[in-house]
């Protein structure tokens, strides 16, 4: 007995070696084809077996193999399967292309957490990091006008005003994100915040269209877009981008990233400038940089901050007038006036996976914004001396302290998800402008102004919101699922006026609250690639600081609202060669900010207006071959006041103003098999007649732009030429007409981009 239990042991010990004779261990990192980040939780399985592995959050799997050939299935929510032979020798370094499956596109924006497009019940669509090479675009309209029912404005040098079920307009009835965040606090909206992003950075682009107040607060009417900030990629990598035009433009991007074990790093940022372009006094420049650190501090935690500081100056040359536009005379009076932008965002956010079921988040904003200006806009002639004119020079300004928290948990029961949060917003801002006096010369043009000691505005507000919300989704049936969404916001203003309180200079300090519930209803049912969606959902928008206290004895204003019912689908076909979507919305608003003509003659704002917004929103991509693509976008709408009397003239029934009947874009673009790394597209832009004031008496054209782009990327290298507006068509991005005064926004001529770009890194 004593002989045979070492031998038993011995034994053992021979099989335990034999059974792992053969055995080696395959690793590897999976990472997005495009942006190079590293794609978590992607499934790694054996080919023909149950045996597989996850990845972690850099990407990294570990997979025991016998010494046998197999091959490894690598799959990801979004992405194409790819199927790989395994192996041991070295690691294996695994790019995922994005699914050209549009239904199983992975959006955030609807819920604030990440899910497929065919289960948000609400009108979203994305533009990829893909897009934004291919397009190389130089201003991010360029970008967002693919998207049917999207008209951003070009104003000149990155400015610009939006229309998303809305027509064409400043006010703030759009809401403009980075990474779910505001980039600007409300009360304070901006028609050109936009220009605050910093593309290179960017991975993606979404963009909701509808009221989104139920999740994102205030201002989210016509629509949100959220810009969605790139990862630092798992391997080294980067690129230099150099471009120029005919018109002026020259640019340079650089982007740059890498991680280090547990630690990854993203830098990019470009700076642009125009110097002669074709209108007088157009100048600009610009340089935004974003810095992005990701620090995983365990498996399931991980920590990233994220800093943007932008830098914009730009010539305010205003619109052309009727004699202008009409003679192509690019002249300005304007020699001295400008906008001047600086911004700077900083965010801090925590992510902690508690189990499969169970997240949250936490994210500590600051924002430091200015908008510093000599504007156009503001110069005044003096009729009884020629010689002479005034204006101003003003400032508005805001420091953000923010919170917002959110979990996420999701169950068993109906294959339920709840996300509920809470966020604490503390921005103190200001504002100051003071009289300057200008003169002309004999032929009318403002050629120099001095400063004076007359100040014609100062005041300080601080604006404090407290919001909660929470967004519940159940899959009633299989196909069939239910969403439910709900926020309470509070804002308070803490207005102090430096200066004595007039109709002039502005109301006496004084504090005003403004709360609302903002609900939100909606399902969607698809059945083998068929998919149906219906929501209900209200929008509000609290009076601006400018609207509410300036110009007024008494601040009286309360919250706009806005009341939204749509309906949607979608459809994929012949094996996801063809995808369609469509949208049907009416939208109602109500206790609209107009200006009310008083009986001595004097102005105010009033919550007193009423419209109805209606129309349907369509896009299909085809795919016929590989490499082809023809996509066409469109939108049919119609905006109409329904009770609105504005300075004693009534527009009821009559259509808004800049807002078109039909807009419309069109892209066909190809990527030949037989020549790898080229690309051409053509793409067609349309806008279609639309009155330029609200009485109806005058119409602008619209117009039809052209554009023409093509690549060819070799090695590690990429060069381009875009055609932009290849006809050459004459036309304004917007027309308007106030009294007598018509009003032009000059559009880019002809232009030709050339660029080359550089990509460097490990090759995989």
């Amino acid at each position: 007995m004593k002989i045979l239990i070492p031998g038993v042991i011995v034994l053992l010990i021979l099989l335990a070696g034999f059974g792992s004779y053969g055995q080696t261990n395959c690793t590897g990192k999976v990472i997005d084809a495009v942006t190079k980040e590293p794609v978590a939780r992607a499934s790694v399985q054996i080919k023909h077996t149950m045996l597989g592995t996850i990845t972690n959050t850099n990407g990294d799997f570990t997979l025991q193999l016998a010494d046998t050939v197999y091959e490894l299935v690598i799959t990801s929510l979004g992405y194409q399967s790819l199927t790989i032979p395994a192996s041991s020798h070295n690691p294996l370094l695994i790019s995922l292309q994005t699914n050209n499956n549009s239904l199983q596109e992975i959006v955030i924006s609807a819920s604030r957490t990440a899910q497929q497009r065919s289960e948000a019940p609400v009108a979203i669509a994305t533009i990829s990091k893909q897009t934004m090479e291919d397009t190389r675009a130089t201003r991010i309209d360029q970008l967002v006008n693919k998207i049917s029912g999207v008209n951003m404005v070009s104003l000149g040098n990155e400015q610009h005003q939006m229309s998303i079920r809305q027509p064409m307009t400043t006010k703030s009835l759009f809401l403009y994100l980075e990474d779910g965040i505001p980039i600007r606090t409300t009360g304070v909206y901006n028609h050109n915040a936009l220009l605050e992003i910093n593309m290179p950075a960017a991975r993606q682009i979404e963009i909701i269209k509808g009221p989104s107040s139920s999740l994102y607060g205030a201002e989210a009417i016509g629509g949100a877009v959220n810009v969605i900030t790139q990862a630092p990629s798992a391997i080294l990598t980067g690129q230099v981008n150099v471009q120029a035009t005919n018109t002026g433009y020259k640019r340079t991007d650089v982007q740059v990233g890498n991680s280090f074990g547990k630690f990854g790093l993203l830098i990019s940022g470009y700076h642009a400038n125009r110097h002669n372009g074709p209108v007088d006094h157009s100048d600009f420049h610009k340089t935004g940089i974003t810095i992005r650190g990701d620090y995983a501090i365990s498996e399931k935690t991980k920590w990233v901050n994220n800093i943007t500081y932008v830098n914009y100056y730009s010539d305010m040359l205003g619109s052309l007038d009727s004699a202008h536009f009409a003679d192509k005379d690019y002249s300005t009076p304007q020699t001295f006036t400008y906008r001047k932008v600086p911004a700077l965002r900083y965010k801090s956010q925590l992510f902690h996976q508690w189990n499969n079921n169970s997240s949250t988040q936490a994210s500590f904003v600051y924002r430091n914004n200015s908008v510093q200006q000599n504007p156009s806009y503001r110069v005044k002639n003096i009729a009884t001396d020629p010689t002479r004119a005034y204006g101003e020079i003003n400032e508005s300004a805001f420091n953000t302290f923010m919170l917002v928290v959110q979990h996420q948990q999701s169950f068993n029961f109906l294959n339920s998800k709840l996300i509920a949060g809470l966020s604490i917003d503390n921005s103190p801002s200001k504002y100051n402008s003071n009289f300057i006096n200008i003169q002309r010369d004999d032929r009318g043009y403002y050629v120099g102004y001095t400063t004076t000691d007359s100040v014609l505005s100062q005041y300080k507000t601080g604006i404090s919101n407290l919001a909660s919300y929470v967004h519940y989704e159940a899959e009633l049936r299989k196909g069939l699922k239910l969403t439910a969404a709900l926020r309470y916001d509070l804002y308070q203003y803490d207005f102090e006026n430096a200066l004595p309180p007039s109709a002039f200079t502005g109301a006496p300090s004084t504090k005003n609250n403004f709360k609302r519930f903002s609900p939100k209803i909606g399902a969607t049912y698809n059945y083998k690639g068929t998919g149906v969606y219906a929501n209900y959902s209200e929008g509000f928008v609290p009076p601006q600081i400018s609207e509410l206290y300036t110009g007024v004895k008494v601040p009286y204003l309360g919250p706009q609202t806005f009341y939204n019912y749509e309906v949607g689908g979608w459809f994929s076909l012949l094996h996801n060669k063809l995808y369609a979507d469509w949208s049907w919305y009416f939208l109602q608003g109500t206790n609209e900010i107009i200006s009310v003509k008083n009986p001595d003659g004097s102005t105010e704002n009033q919550n007193a207006g009423k419209t109805k917004h209606t129309g349907i929103e369509y896009g299909i991509t085809y795919r016929p071959i590989a490499g082809l693509s023809i996509r066409f976008s469109a939108a049919n709408s119609k905006h109409a006041f329904v009770d609105y009397i504005e300075k004693g003239i009534a527009y009821n029934n009559n259509e808004l103003a800049g807002g078109p009947r039909f807009i419309a874009n069109a892209e066909v673009t190809y990527k030949p098999a037989f020549a790898k790394g080229l690309r051409i597209a053509a793409e067609w832009q349309h806008v279609g007649p639309y009155y330029m004031d609200n009485a109806n008496t005058k119409k602008y054209g619209g117009y039809d732009l052209l554009n023409l782009r093509a690549g060819y990327a070799i090695r590690q290298f990429e060069i381009w030429v875009n055609t932009l507006n290849a006809t050459n068509r004459y036309y304004a991005t917007f027309a308007s007409k106030s009294g007598a005064m018509l009003s032009y926004n000059l559009g880019d001529p002809r232009e030709f981009n050339v660029g080359v770009a550089y990509k460097f890194g490990e090759k995989h």
